[in-house]
């Protein structure tokens, strides 16, 4: 069984900062197409950072120069810095991933959890 597991959310004021971070577990051979998205209440889900396939970072425009995403293969973990964080930037937030489990030649889209950032203003 595979699980991504994120923490790092909490109460923060503006201009502050969080990282996030997600774990993934179980046997996993490969992570791929690494990604975090966040949920505002009554809004759709949306993406926020994610690494391309040639492993470059793409940011929605509302986070660019504020949020980083980074990973530890080593580790199994993602991250998401976020910096000078803003009201809007309240939401639950997930990461995402293409994982490949041990002794299969496919790969099946998982989802964290969530955890909750709230910025107060």
């Amino acid at each position: 069984q595979v699980q991504l597991v994120e923490s790092g959310g909490g109460l923060v004021q503006a201009g502050g900062s969080l990282r996030l971070s997600c774990v993934a577990s179980g046997s996993i051979f490969s992570i791929n197409a690494v990604a975090w998205y966040r949920q505002a209440p009554g809004k759709q889900r949306e993406l926020v950072a994610r690494f391309t396939s040639g492993g470059s970072a793409n940011y929605a425009d509302s986070v660019k120069g504020r949020f980083t995403i980074s990973r530890d293969n080593a580790k199994n973990t993602m991250y998401l810095q976020m910096n000078s964080l803003k009201p809007e930037d309240t939401a639950v937030y997930y990461c995402n991933a293409n994982i490949r489990r041990r002794y299969t030649n496919y790969e099946n889209n998982y989802w964290g959890q969530g955890t909750q950032v709230t910025v107060s203003s």
